[in-house]
């Protein structure tokens, strides 16, 4: 995954409304339940069908570190999907996106002004539409370059050219190595 992936996935649970289940009994179940079958809940975390077996039944309690973790993932990745849902919907629609970034902006800019490309830390409120358009480009598997130049545009007509006001002659914005990158919705 990239940082916008990253970031969206974080955004959302920070929504759950419920934490999902602590056990690993517990958790393996949710993915049994979920994906439909033991060698399913294998493949995805990287074990065998009988490990995932064991891990259910409670006969092993304590995997190794990184399956663990894969567990966990997995669990948090399709932890209450309608809930994740609504606050996309609900962001699309009326709350829009704030983004909240310290990396490099370049820019394609009028002669005689600078294109130099420099570290800032910005926190931005996105419109609904810049939202609708990150979580259409996710769903549809756009890669991180793809979701950051969304991301790029926003920042280019709402922060750089203040809707209009200011930086006329500014043609094109980019994000490049970007220090952390939080979203909210």
């Amino acid at each position: 995954m990239g940082e916008i992936e990253d970031a969206i996935e974080r955004a959302d649970r920070e929504s759950f409304t419920k934490e999902p289940p602590k056990s690993l009994k517990s958790r393996v179940g949710y993915l049994i339940k979920q994906l439909g079958s033991a060698k399913a809940v294998a493949r995805e975390i990287g074990v065998t069908a009988d490990s995932v077996n064991r891990y259910r039944r409670g006969a092993r309690k304590n995997p190794p570190a990184d399956v663990a973790a894969k567990i966990d993932d997995a669990v948090r990745a399709r932890w209450q999907p309608l809930v994740r849902r609504r606050r996309h919907r609900q962001a699309a629609a009326t709350g829009g996106i704030t983004v909240e970034t310290r990396a490099r902006f370049g820019y394609t800019a009028a002669v005689g002004s600078t294109d130099d490309g420099r570290f800032r830390r910005l926190t931005v409120h996105l419109p609904p539409e810049y939202a609708q358009r990150l979580f259409d480009a996710r769903n549809d598997g756009a890669s991180d370059q793809e979701m950051r130049g969304i991301i790029a545009k926003g920042f280019k007509e709402v922060y750089f050219q203040d809707g209009g006001a200011r930086a006329m002659g500014l043609s094109d914005v980019e994000i490049n190595d970007i220090d952390y990158l939080d979203l909210d919705y």
